[in-house]
């Protein structure tokens, strides 16, 4: 009987683990692939696991504390895949809601502006008829309305001269005010928003702030399509292309984007605290009080030592005896003359 249920019980083992074995392999058939065995819970164990994309790896301390950089590390993108949060489908698309520039404008910055401007192969018309409408902006840095304003009204002449197709000499670029620091001091920029027209690779420049230009997209392509611009005088002085202090400022150009790209290696909230802390020592050091104070009230010794000042009691009972005094000594010189 023990043999029977035995026999019984390996029988309905064999048929219910059936269907995990196969007939094997015969010469001239394809090689099977292999499909993921189950694990507990029913999820196969070949799964595949969302590994977090390559990133270069950062240059600097900036980019090493950057929370870009954090949130996409593998460490990050496996941590919140533990509570079910796709760290770097979020990370995505927050980083496509920030953006506020059409990506199709080149951004113009010191290191390539030689060769987007000042480099570009043309041919000796081509460089006469070419015409560049930059604008400088500073949308990503701080929340300024006109700033937008022009951005878009910029991207919107750009889009519709790209669907017309009218200017064909005209090449359109943008200038991140607060990550550019050489091209800004040879052009002796300090603020902006500003619409600039250059031409002669560089030589020739017309400035121009919002208010100056009608703020729409279609009076922008008109500006650019009739040469409106050439009727404001070009940027000329002793400090622009050309003049006799212009090296000057190429010097300082090159001075202070030097110092640029050293500051930007550090953290801004690190150089918060930095320039707090050491604002705060010039403070305590400024007001810290002179070791020449004059000395309190009191009167000097013979040995040059200034005595302790009287108590207000010892003070209060001179100043009270003094005139019942005076009355006594009047009484007495009375008495005396009678």
């Amino acid at each position: 009987m023990k043999l029977f249920a035995l026999s019984l019980g390996f029988w309905a083992f064999a048929s219910a683990n059936a269907q995990y074995f196969s007939a094997g392999w015969a010469p001239g058939q394809p090689i099977p692939n292999p499909e993921p065995t189950p694990a507990k819970g029913g999820i196969p164990q070949d799964t595949p696991v969302k590994v977090a994309p390559q990133r270069p790896n950062p240059k600097g301390i900036s980019e090493l504390f950057d929370i870009t950089n954090i949130l996409s590390s593998s460490v990050a993108v496996s941590v919140f895949s533990k509570f079910g949060i796709n760290i770097t489908e979020r990370l995505e698309s927050a980083i496509e809601h920030t953006k506020v520039w059409d990506s199709r404008v080149p951004l113009i910055t010191d290191d390539n502006y030689h060769e987007l401007i000042l480099n570009e192969p043309l041919n000796a018309q081509e460089e006469q008829d070419r015409t560049w409408m930059i604008v400088i902006s500073v949308t990503t840095g701080r929340q300024d309305g006109i700033s937008l304003m022009v951005d878009q009204m910029f991207d919107a002449a750009f889009n519709e001269s790209i669907v017309e197709n009218d200017l064909p000499n005209v090449r359109w670029g943008r200038i991140d005010y607060f990550n550019v620091t050489g091209i800004t001091t040879k052009w002796s920029v300090w603020n902006a928003p500003y619409l600039v027209v250059l031409k002669d690779r560089g030589r020739t420049l017309r400035f121009y702030r919002p208010g100056q230009l009608r703020l729409r997209a279609d009076a922008l392509r008109n500006f650019l399509k009739n040469e409106e611009w050439m009727h404001t005088p070009p940027w000329s002085s002793v400090w622009a292309p050309g003049g006799e202090r212009e090296w000057i400022v190429d010097y300082l150009a090159f001075a202070l984007t030097k110092i640029y790209n050293v500051m930007v290696l550090v953290p801004r909230w690190l150089m918060f605290i930095l320039s707090g802390s050491i604002a705060s020592v010039l403070i305590n050091l400024l007001h810290k009080p002179s070791r020449n104070a004059t000395p309190t009230p009191g009167h000097a010794t013979k040995g040059g030592e200034v005595a302790p000042p009287r108590s207000s009691s010892e003070t209060v009972g001179n100043t009270s005896a003094t005139p019942t005094s005076t009355v006594a000594a009047k009484r007495k010189k009375t008495k005396g003359k009678k």
